[in-house]
């Protein structure tokens, strides 16, 4: 016997408290026949002013990420999804196999990270090679995606951070602000945008950028979604969030 709703796949997704952008936009994807069951990793709200209070933010993470993998997993997930960015890029490349290696070895399943995702998303297109980042991040933050797609092969001709004063306030950043960040890293040389942190609401607006800009623009959120259910097999296409749900 399977579910009776999520007959195709359950998936388990672990996102920090402060989070409340993830959620939503993997529902508003979600295939018929596919349940998204979330667990929250517990962190406080503290304030972001500095590389220090960024890396604060990152071991809080660290200290109950665990705990919340432990809670989603009693509903007997399928895959397990990480709804959250950070610390998937953080160490490069290998920082990024050896969390995907300890997760699932907690897990007991597979695990679909956005590092690895978005590094999915842009060998789908087979030809980018220069890439432009933005992210809700402090520098020590976009240090580690830079590092994390320069392993990884690609160029990184520009990283817009846009020091976000608060976890939760991540997901305050808006549509608008969104955009100029995309027009103000976007040149002719930039053969894609990405967008890095779960926090931030982009899914929708990275697909009808893609119309102005006659370039991929990748969300995190769509490219950790597309990814999983990809990785299992699930090939519906998906409309309204770009070319990687609806052609790949």
């Amino acid at each position: 016997m399977v579910d009776s709703l999520g007959y195709r796949m359950k998936f388990g997704v672990i996102a920090p408290s402060t989070n409340t952008s993830v959620q939503p936009e993997f529902d508003s994807m979600r295939p018929v026949g596919v349940t998204n069951h979330f667990s929250r990793i517990v962190i406080p709200d503290n304030s972001v002013g500095s590389d220090a209070d960024f890396n604060q933010l990152i071991a809080n993470i660290r200290k109950t990420m665990m705990d919340s993998v432990d809670s989603v997993m009693t509903c007997s997930p399928g895959h397990l999804i990480m709804g959250m960015s950070a610390e998937t890029f953080w160490d490069g490349k290998q920082g990024s196999v050896d969390l995907q290696r300890r997760v699932e070895d907690r897990a007991g399943v597979k695990v679909t990270m956005g590092s690895d995702a978005c590094q999915a998303a842009l060998n789908a297109y087979g030809n980018i090679k220069r890439i432009a980042v933005v992210t809700p991040y402090m520098p020590v933050g976009d240090e580690q995606v830079h590092r994390f797609f320069t392993d990884c092969g690609f160029e990184v001709a520009k990283i817009k951070g846009l020091r976000c004063p608060s976890p939760m306030l991540i997901a305050h950043v808006s549509e608008g602000e969104l955009r100029d960040a995309i027009n103000e890293l976007n040149d002719p040389s930039v053969d894609a945008i990405v967008q890095v942190g779960t926090n931030l609401a982009m899914a929708r607006l990275a697909g009808v950028a893609e119309f102005w800009l006659d370039k991929p623009v990748i969300a995190i959120n769509t490219a950790t979604y597309w990814y999983a259910l990809r990785q299992n097999g699930i090939n519906d296409k998906v409309q309204g969030f770009g070319s990687l749900l609806s052609k790949f």
